[in-house]
């Protein structure tokens, strides 16, 4: 399986390469974008570039990750799909966003599309989000996308730099996706 490009009026998605460090290293390398991320920020340029090489030795029916160009320039950041559970046509969804990019929309564009994919192409039944409770924007992302909560905080279910952190189910049918 390959990694389809999209384009959508305001974005490009396409796979991620190894030589998206740089603009991915702006939010992997920023404290407050990943604040809410499974992991620590990265210490250099080098920790994100292992991280994408990371990602590209996964079979894509596994774990997928687009890079977001925005049309009017500039890498905006990334989407990925993982936790496939083919059995189940389950998959969950994650984002981030270079800070510069911030409140525009660009994820809702570049997500919805992705998730059609997710439901069209690959024939999910269900895909899931799971979010941190202070992580406001993801959660309202996850709202206006058609996602409902289906937890209340699942605790210490993330391990972060020796730190337990909660996190909200939210899941997305393909049922309610298509209504």
């Amino acid at each position: 399986m390959t990694l389809p490009t999209f384009e959508t009026r305001r974005l490009l998605l396409r796979p991620i390469e190894e030589s998206d460090a740089q603009g991915l290293h702006a939010a992997f390398g920023d404290t407050e974008a990943m604040r809410f991320w499974d992991s620590l920020p990265s210490v250099d340029l080098a920790e994100t570039a292992s991280r994408i090489r990371q990602t590209l030795a996964v079979e894509q029916r596994w774990h997928g990750m687009w890079a977001i160009m925005a049309r009017s320039g500039g890498f905006a950041g990334m989407i990925n799909y993982h936790a496939v559970d083919p059995r189940n046509r389950r998959l969950a969804l994650g984002w981030i966003v270079v800070p510069a990019f911030r409140h525009q929309g660009l994820m809702t564009e570049a997500a919805q599309i992705v998730l059609h994919h997710c439901f069209a192409a690959m024939e999910m039944h269900r895909i899931e989000a799971l979010i941190e409770p202070e992580n406001t924007a993801s959660r309202g992302l996850a709202v206006k996308l058609g996602f409902t909560q289906e937890s209340d905080a699942m605790r210490d279910r993330l391990l972060v730099d020796g730190q337990y952190r909660p996190l909200l189910m939210y899941g997305l049918l393909q049922s309610d996706w298509a209504a």
